[in-house]
């Protein structure tokens, strides 16, 4: 990439007591992307979140933020983040309007022009001057998303964004995330359970195990995925001699095996079970999920 990174962790490790928690993890953001951040239960993914906003401090490396130190000039680093962990912290017998001219007071530059411009980028003109108490959650995540964005921030950390939104809500949610990422080049920086709604979100994931990088993977939209490799699923009998054929490794499924191959091996293959009298009685394909990647990756371990 040619732009400039927001953040930059520069190996990075946190020990408590004899216990290395974070172990020289390194890495970068950059504006206007999304990234997912999803390790196994214990890896160290909100360590590292709280390393980032200044909540613990990393026991060797650097943590830089739009280029600034933040062990060095905190205060200068930190207002360029901006953050939403679960479901955000409003005044709910206030108007949404009026909790963000409360917030906006908090920090210095924020103008009513401001105010408006949030309000417009999260889709809430209709709504603003109600209460919160009668708004959804999906509203009360939108309202939250224009408090954490008031000043500008270069960076959005977002811990768990979706927990207990509807399926709807999700969607909406998710799309005004990316349309604030283009729109404003905010980089951000997500973890969530849910493995599906990152794929859909994120142009790329961090994937960390024990302290450790172990995984980086762009996404890719499911047309450029679909003339790739895909996971091919094979019905036939006998299946010991068919998978004899098999020049690859394969995965053992119900009356069958399963196969990563491109489009030309899948017809090899299938030329190969006819010749060699193997009855097929289905194949099917699909695209490797990021569900699927993180498995490998991690040993199968849960997300975090």
């Amino acid at each position: 990439m040619t732009k400039q990174p927001v953040v930059q962790l520069e190996n990075i490790s946190k020990v408590i007591g004899n216990k290395t928690i974070i172990d020289q993890l390194s890495f970068e953001l950059y504006p206007g992307e999304v990234v997912g951040f999803l390790g196994p239960n214990g890896a160290g993914k909100t360590t590292t979140i709280r390393m980032i906003v200044g909540l613990m401090a990393p026991t060797s490396g650097k943590i830089l933020i739009e280029g600034i130190d933040i062990d060095q000039e905190f205060e200068k680093a930190i207002r360029h983040v901006g953050a939403i962990v679960e479901n955000p912290e409003l005044y709910k017998y206030m108007s949404g309007y009026n909790n963000l001219v409360h917030y906006a007071r908090m920090v210095d530059g924020v103008t009513d022009e401001r105010i408006e411009e949030v309000i417009e980028l999260v889709g809430l003109q209709n709504r603003i001057e109600q209460k919160v108490k009668t708004y959804s959650l999906g509203m009360r995540q939108r309202l939250g998303l224009a408090q954490a964005l008031l000043h500008k921030p270069r960076l959005l950390i977002l811990d768990e964004p979706t927990n207990g939104l509807d399926p709807a809500g999700i969607r909406e949610f998710r799309d005004y995330l990316r349309y604030v990422a283009d729109q404003e080049g905010v980089c951000v920086l997500v973890s969530s359970h849910l493995l599906s709604e990152i794929e859909l979100m994120c142009d790329r994931t961090l994937i960390i195990q024990s302290g450790k990088l172990i995984g980086e993977k762009q996404i890719q939209v499911k047309q450029e995925k679909s003339q790739g490799q895909k996971i091919v699923r094979f019905e036939v009998s006998p299946v010991d001699k068919a998978v004899s054929l098999l020049s690859s490794t394969y995965q053992a499924v119900s009356d069958g095996f399963e196969v990563e191959m491109g489009r030309e091996a899948v017809a090899a293959l299938v030329q190969k079970l006819v010749a060699e009298n193997i009855q097929i009685y289905a194949i099917e394909t699909r695209v490797k999920s990021l569900e699927d990647e993180f498995l490998e990756i991690t040993g199968g371990k849960s997300v975090d």
